[in-house]
């Protein structure tokens, strides 16, 4: 079997119209996924009575099944459990005027959340509690000290596996096309199905990946070395 070279350019050339969907679903659902992981650590760090066994309950779930699971739990059973609201309080409102799109940002927004929520409850725990109660002592809320003093050591901390959540969700992206989503491995089928010549698409798509991977790795790598200048004081 022969490579066509020519064909990898051609097919990643092609790839690039692609590019701004894998993109927008990654940061919509890293965004997302991180309000809700560091709202949940926080519930759970804090023991918050009904929402501590809720909160718990959600990580171990997602945790426990897979991320493509989640993407057809929530495209097949959402519309359900719209449409039944809305007969049930007269809206007329229907699912199918819902884009896909919006379905993959709930399902991969919540799979990013859980994981993440780990994360971030490991990077706070990692910060001394003495800092926690200094900052008490000069009258700080819980608030106030964990948004000036926890809060940045504890992204210091998590920063690196943050990044590896990203990368996750920047190649779980690709199960977008489960629901008729056409990102970069979708484009790649599509580009391949019309002279038989996967092997080329799929080699400039995972080109295409790398890429993007290496320039998130270099750049936590700088924000990384950034964040954690105050160590250069002999900070502990």
């Amino acid at each position: 079997m022969q490579i066509d070279p020519s064909f990898i350019l051609t097919a990643l050339i092609s790839l690039l119209k692609a590019l701004p969907t894998t993109l927008i679903i990654t940061i919509v659902s890293v965004s997302i996924g991180f309000i809700i992981g560091a709202t949940v650590a926080l519930i759970r760090i804090y023991k918050v009575p009904v929402l501590h066994p809720i909160a718990s309950a959600y990580v171990l779930f997602v945790r426990g099944t897979p991320m493509l699971m989640h993407l057809l739990l929530i495209y097949f059973g959402l519309p359900k459990l719209i449409d039944g609201l809305s007969g049930a309080w007269g809206l007329g409102f229907q699912s199918n005027s819902i884009p896909l799109i919006v379905f993959v940002y709930i399902s991969f927004s919540l799979t990013a959340g859980a994981y993440m929520s780990e994360v971030i409850r490991a990077g706070i725990l990692a910060v001394n509690r003495g800092q926690m109660e200094a900052a008490y002592s000069i009258g700080m809320t819980t608030s106030q000290a964990l948004r000036r003093i926890v809060l940045p050591q504890a992204l210091a901390v998590s920063l690196p596996n943050l990044s590896n959540n990203l990368i996750g969700m920047l190649h779980g992206s690709t199960l977008a096309f489960a629901v008729s989503i056409v990102e970069i491995n979708a484009q790649a089928q599509i580009v391949a199905a019309t002279n038989w010549k996967f092997l080329e698409s799929y080699i400039a798509a995972a080109i295409l990946f790398w890429g993007m991977t290496f320039l998130i790795e270099r750049g936590t790598a700088v924000l990384e070395k950034r964040i954690n200048i105050y160590n250069r004081g002999g900070v502990a």
